[in-house]
């Protein structure tokens, strides 16, 4: 994507094969900083303390994990068991975001099947095919969710059409593109007029922070709106979309994703508002039904919700917002349930949230 002039993906692998290059999440909107991650220790921090964060992004860092585990294994004796424990380490650093499983044991049964010689190249082969694959199937979100923006423009004649998304699940989530922000992307790139309100995301404000920057750097028209705000612009017929993306959708369709979203799908089922959710086929979880028994909850430390971080004159600071001895619970993500979604956008296409019409786009993960 385009970064002030420049094109960059939110990770690569550096000159020497050897050390994994991220954007610091945490520092934007106000400073952009490249970290460097080059052990599995690394890996994990990166994605505990959110330096990356969105389902194919962390699929990503994870699968590079399994490489940066291979290069860096103690005496250079890349044993299974020692494979084995790392990617475990890694696939805990972050419970509700199916993709980091999938990345994790996608390069790891590469590593495992390759001769000790061959383990190390495998894996990265293997991490960097992820990669590709997962641009890949964001372009192809965009393309098929595009129609459906179209379609509105074409219903409002000509009209501003109003998307409403929360948190982000733009490029910054994923490598390029974007999930959610994939058909507003491509809408944009096609001259639609498109409008997109912004969730501010408390407690760790994505959508304000990073949402409005990834799109105020593509010159799309946006504006941040709080969280309890999204009701109000649907009863006023100020929104004609809403699209979101998901961190793990069960094979029955019910959507687990940043703390709110249920609530927003609420709303827009009573006023009337089409609710999607995008989504790369690595995001399903194949073995789950019941998402709002099944899918775990991350629950992250209090002080996300105590403190914010902004900019205090040029200088980064963060202030305490409530009383100091307040206990707060911080449950990072909710399910939607199927019922309340109108459709999944895909890379192989758009479906309903029903088992029935999943298995249509992806008959190879029936059971």
């Amino acid at each position: 994507m385009n970064v002030d002039g420049k094109n960059i993906r939110t990770i690569w692998l550096d000159k020497s094969a050897k050390i994994i290059k991220i954007i610091d999440q945490r520092k934007l909107p106000h400073r952009f900083v490249i970290a460097d991650l080059k052990t599995v220790d690394d890996v994990i921090t990166a994605i505990e303390d959110m330096y990356v964060r969105g389902a194919p992004l962390i699929g990503a860092t994870g699968a590079y994990g399994v490489f940066l585990a291979a290069l860096n294994a103690p005496h250079d004796r890349i044993g299974d068991d020692y494979m084995i424990g790392e990617a475990d380490r890694l696939k805990s650093a972050r419970p509700t975001a199916v993709n980091l499983a999938w990345g994790v044991d996608r390069v790891l049964a590469e590593t495992l099947a390759a001769r000790l010689s061959e383990k190390i190249s495998r894996a990265r082969r293997s991490a960097g095919d992820i990669v590709e694959l997962e641009v890949k199937n964001c372009r192809k979100i965009g393309e098929h969710g595009l129609p459906l923006i179209e379609q509105i423009r074409r219903n409002k004649n000509g009209g501003t059409v109003n998307v409403l998304t929360h948190c982000n699940a733009g490029w910054l989530a994923c490598i390029e593109y974007g999930t959610a922000t994939a058909p507003i992307y491509a809408a944009f790139d096609s001259g639609i007029d498109i409008h997109v309100w912004v969730d501010e995301t408390r407690p760790l404000n994505q959508g304000a922070r990073l949402t409005a920057w990834e799109l105020g750097k593509h010159g799309v028209k946006h504006t941040i709106i709080t969280d309890n705000a999204g009701g109000y612009l649907m009863q006023r017929g100020l929104v004609d979309l809403v699209i979101v993306g998901t961190d793990r959708t069960t094979a029955t369709g019910d959507v687990a994703n940043k703390i709110g979203t249920y609530l927003k799908a609420l709303a827009a089922q009573d006023n009337g508002v089409p609710f999607y959710v995008a989504l790369p086929s690595s995001t399903f979880d194949w073995e789950l039904k019941d998402g709002v028994r099944d899918i775990p909850i991350e629950q992250r430390a209090a002080e996300e919700v105590k403190y914010v971080w902004g900019l205090n004159r040029d200088t980064p600071a963060q202030v305490l917002i409530c009383p100091a001895d307040s206990p707060a619970a911080n449950f990072a993500f909710d399910v939607t349930p199927a019922r309340l979604v109108s459709g999944f956008i895909t890379e192989r296409g758009v479906c309903r949230a029903t088992p029935e019409d999943i298995r249509r786009l992806f008959p190879e993960n029936s059971n």
